[in-house]
């Protein structure tokens, strides 16, 4: 048990004071509340980001998760009304080191603790939060709670003994087997018009995107392409999509087990069926993975934040992406193979990651589809994946046209021929395929 597991005295309702975050194997850090005071329950994640920390609190893929912030200084920036990716605050709870007092931007309408306490957000400062990385790093990430104001004691009024603490921690779900996908989605449909993010042209065409926790930003990316862009919720059925005849479908980033997302495989199997276009970011990457008959796994601590490094495959060029998943696709990394689910043809991996050898993206060779795992729309983060919504307008063209398109052929041309060697199986195993498998 770290130092300091108890409190001096009753807490109020705010976050100020003691307070604890305690993970499933005794370990207890001690600190101070910050933002609402209570407690909260979630799995303990990190993300390594020093910036971006509003995009982060507001991403649905954050949903039921505890973050620690390995950045030591947050808050600086303040709250600002452009940058939220979605409604509200998704995260389960906050852990930060340095806690700004007072933020300095001109585009600041409020404190991060402001907006903290006003959406009931319970956190906890002052405390080594690379330490806590460090443990994660080495146990994994585990179940965690954060234990502030009236929370840290029982009906008596005596505090809660690090036995109850920890029982309480215990007592919450598996992220294994968690399906959360219909808790963040939308409840109504909507429409992203090209015309409202700078598109003069009339319409490139039509796309059908599954909301399972789609940021504010993946859509309008789109819609800068001339794409319009229909968001559906995650529960939406395939007669209803044929109903729009879209030219493409997205399914998006989201949290939770890709192993239970049993009705968004089953559609996305009907869409990769009739041929219509697909692309995939990250939770939409691993219901890809199992659509075509690889299975899913969960990774010891996961990737998240905006400095990951990927490789892709097709040029041997590096991209730094941002990034936030726990789960990745179970799939051959440096060979063409054919789908287990046979119909599908043949699939390479595009991407992996240069830190674990992650898979980080598919690309289906004889149907119009592919996917990857990280977050090309870079709210927040770096720009370098922005060429992937290009391809997926391309394949849309493709296909309008009536040419026969796949995942790999529809890429800008100056990407085309170094890609062109790669669509059928190597006769010797590519430099970058050395780490095979999980690590």
């Amino acid at each position: 048990m770290k130092s300091g597991a108890t409190a001096a005295g009753r807490e109020g309702n705010t976050g100020t004071g003691t307070a604890l975050l305690v993970l499933e194997d005794g370990t207890v850090y001690t600190g101070s509340g910050y933002g609402a005071a209570g407690q909260t329950l979630g799995e303990a994640v990190f993300a390594t980001g020093m910036t971006g920390y509003q995009e982060t609190l507001t991403d649905p893929s954050y949903a039921r998760q505890i973050v620690v912030q390995t950045a030591p200084h947050i808050g600086n920036t303040g709250i600002n009304d452009e940058d939220p990716e979605s409604r509200r605050i998704w995260v389960a709870g906050y852990v930060v080191r340095d806690a700004s007092r007072r933020p300095s931007n001109w585009r600041s309408a409020r404190s991060l603790e402001e907006e903290l306490t006003a959406q009931g957000i319970i956190g906890i400062k002052d405390i080594d939060t690379r330490a806590v990385t460090r443990h994660l790093r080495d146990k994994g990430a585990m179940k965690a709670g954060i234990f502030s104001g009236e929370a840290l004691y029982d009906d008596a009024g005596a505090p809660r003994s690090h036995t109850e603490l920890v029982n309480a921690v215990l007592t919450q779900p598996d992220m294994l087997g968690a399906r959360l996908a219909e808790e963040v989605t939308t409840e109504q449909a909507y429409v992203i018009e090209p015309a409202e993010h700078g598109w003069r042209d009339k319409p490139l065409g039509t796309v059908a995107a599954i909301d399972l926790g789609i940021k504010t930003m993946t859509p309008v990316r789109m819609a800068e392409r001339g794409l319009r862009v229909h968001v559906l919720p995650a529960t939406t059925s395939f007669a209803e999509i044929q109903a729009l005849d879209p030219d493409g479908v997205f399914l998006s980033n989201g949290p939770g087990d890709p192993a239970t997302a049993s009705a968004q495989i089953g559609l996305l199997r009907e869409v990769l069926d009739s041929g219509t276009p697909f692309f995939g970011i990250c939770f939409g990457n691993q219901i890809l993975g199992r659509a075509l008959g690889f299975g899913t796994y969960k990774l010891p601590f996961g990737h998240r934040g905006i400095n990951q490094p990927v490789m892709d495959h097709a040029t041997g060029k590096v991209e730094i992406t941002s990034q936030n998943h726990g789960f990745a696709v179970d799939a051959p990394v440096g060979e063409t193979v054919t789908a287990p689910e046979s119909r599908y043809g043949r699939v390479q991996v595009s991407h992996s990651s240069l830190n674990d050898h992650v898979v980080e993206g598919l690309r289906c060779l004889d149907i119009p589809a592919f996917s990857v795992q990280y977050h090309p729309e870079a709210a927040a983060g770096p720009h370098d994946s922005a060429y992937l919504f290009d391809r997926f307008t391309e394949l849309i063209a493709a296909h309008q046209a009536g040419r026969s398109a796949t995942g790999a052929e529809t890429l800008p041309p100056e990407r085309q021929e170094t890609i062109r060697p790669c669509l059928s199986a190597p006769t010797s195993t590519p430099y970058w395929s050395s780490a095979q498998g999980r690590s």
